[in-house]
This record gives structure tokens, sequence and C-alpha cells, in this order.
């Protein structure tokens, strides 16, 4: 049997396909969009990126590159970033960055626990 590099088991380990988010805005409706895992490139881009510098400017950077349609099309452009920040409650925005910043699998998970907790 042949052994498996460490590289190898990470990268097999690693799902990066495109996950279905969802977020309840403040008027109720819910925004949909997909996103994949965060990887360390990411993470560094979107640190070098203007405003990346400071923890809304980072998530920010982060939902606009790393937002897109069922069909994998991004929903924001980068010169859309002060549309965002003028033209959208501050809360519906918070919600959409921890989307991106979370996993989903741990959060699905942080919610089971948080629901058996209060039965």
């Amino acid at each position: 049997m042949a052994t498996t590099s460490a590289l190898a088991r990470l990268k097999k380990a690693a799902n990066l396909s495109p996950i279905k988010r969802v977020v309840t805005l403040g008027n109720g409706d819910t925004f949909e969009f997909y996103a994949t895992a965060l990887t360390m490139a990411e993470r560094e881009r979107a640190q070098k990126m203007p405003g990346g510098d400071e923890p809304n400017g980072f998530a920010l950077n982060l939902l606009v590159t790393k937002a897109t349609d069922d069909a994998g099309q991004r929903l924001f452009q980068a010169g859309e970033v002060a549309e965002l920040k003028i033209e959208v409650l501050d809360s519906d925005l918070q919600a959409m960055m921890l989307a991106i910043i979370t996993n989903p699998e741990e959060a699905e998970t942080d919610m089971k626990s948080t629901q058996k907790g209060t039965k």
C-alpha cells in the first residue's frame, strides 16, 4: 500500500467547492450567495487590498472577491466597495461578511450545539 504524502492528504481534505450561504437581511428577506472556504492565499490577498489592514475592510474585501452566484459569477466588483459601505445597512453587510469568513460546517455544528443546549 502506497503512503500518501502529508500535502496530498491535506489537499484531499480541503473542500474548495462553492458552498451556499444564506443571510437574513434586516427587512426579513434572505440573500443567497456562494463562496468557497477561505484559503491562506485569499486571506493574504484581501489583507493587501485597500482597507485590508483593518477588520471591516478585510472582511469586505473578502465578500467582494469571493461572493458568487450559483453559476460562479462574482456578485460584486471592487469599484462597488464605497457604494456597499454607504448604501447597504451595516448589519446586513456584517452578516454577509461573517458568512464569508465562517466555515459553514463549523457554523452548522455550533448551531446544533446551541439548539441542544436550549432544549
